[in-house]
């Protein structure tokens, strides 16, 4: 069945994240992931939570705002809209996950080097056990580096310091 937590967050798989100027990179194989664990997280009857971000252009209700329609949301979900990088930032994130019980959690979305990583790191200062699967994050290129290689950068620097990859 697999190793998983108490909950699975997504974090801002919307539609002008997944498809700004560009494709985020590996973005097919990203949702077909995000799609098998929240599908494992469903048969264990797991809470899920999915993270969207508002700023000018992710207006909530708005076609860019909208989670990618390729992903399973369902009606008992919990949603939580942010406004900073940071998904436990002036949200109601870490109340839902104390009614919950919650002690694990599994992170999965974009974009590697904003919103994943100071998500992770701050659940990481709450003293949350953060899993994660490999390449279950994606961003853009940059003018530093490849989305690949952010990717492998951050994954090397989480690991074993700020999440257990399972």
């Amino acid at each position: 069945m697999g190793i998983c937590a108490d909950v699975l967050i997504v974090v801002d798989l919307q539609n002008g994240v997944c498809y700004s100027k560009e494709h985020l990179f590996g973005l097919e194989k990203l949702l077909t992931k995000v799609n098998e664990r929240i599908s494992l997280y469903r048969k264990l009857h797991k809470p899920i939570v999915f993270v969207q971000h508002c700023d000018e252009e992710l207006v909530p209700g708005e076609e860019q705002w909208a989670i990618n329609a390729k992903l399973d949301v369902q009606t008992q979900d919990f949603l939580v809209n942010k406004i900073h990088a940071n998904s436990f930032y002036r949200t109601n994130l870490k109340e839902i996950l104390d009614q919950l019980n919650v002690h694990s959690i599994e992170f999965c979305g974009a974009q590697t080097e904003y919103c994943m990583d100071a998500t992770i790191k701050f659940a990481h200062g709450l003293g949350y056990k953060n899993l994660m699967i490999k390449h279950a994050t994606s961003t853009l290129n940059n003018s530093s580096m490849s989305a690949k290689e952010t990717i492998n950068f951050y994954e090397n620097m989480w690991n074993h310091r700020y999440v257990e990859f399972i």
